[in-house]
Formats: C-alpha cells, structure tokens, sequence
C-alpha cells in the first residue's frame, strides 16, 4: 500500500471555492479507480487557502494509472494545479507499537 499526502495552498484567496469544488469532482472520480483505497480531501479551518490530499493506493501501478485518468489529465493537471502551489509527501504508515 502507499500513501501520499499532499498539502496545495491556493494562490489568490478568490479562487478558493473554484479549487474546492474542483478537488471534490477530482475525489469522486479517484476514488472509482482501480487501485484506489482511499481519497480524501481536507480543507483547513485554520487556513482557508489550504487543502490536503490523502490518498492510499494498492501500487506504483495504480498511482502511475490515476496520473493517465480523467481525474487527474482532465481537472487536477489543468485546472488545479495552475492556482496552488503543491507539496507532495509520499508517506508510511506509522502503526501503534
């Protein structure tokens, strides 16, 4: 399993409800992706420009198939990304000892 987690900030305050509703279009389709486990997105409370990304996928496979799928060729690539700037954090699950 991997994990990614990924923090995007919003460039211009305005564009906040645009990013929001585009992230909730890009979820509901990556989760219907063969290999996808979970992907969730947070908006923060503290900051209004900040979202997080969690996703949990099977593969490298499955990620690597989610970067060719409508989800992310079509609204994450070209209408996301240009209005955030992206901090990407492939993670392990730290499990209670």
């Amino acid at each position: 399993m991997l994990h990614l987690n990924v923090w995007l900030t919003v460039k211009d305050p305005a564009d906040v409800a645009k990013v929001r509703q585009l992230l909730s279009q890009a979820a509901g389709k990556s989760r219907a992706e063969p290999g996808c486990k979970r992907f969730e997105v947070y908006h923060s409370t503290a900051d209004e420009t900040k979202f997080l990304l969690n996703e949990h996928w099977e593969s490298q496979e499955a990620i690597d198939g989610h970067r060719k799928g409508y989800a992310y060729t079509q609204i994450y690539q070209p209408q996301v990304l240009p209005l955030v700037t992206r901090e990407g954090h492939p993670s392990h699950l730290v499990e209670p000892s």
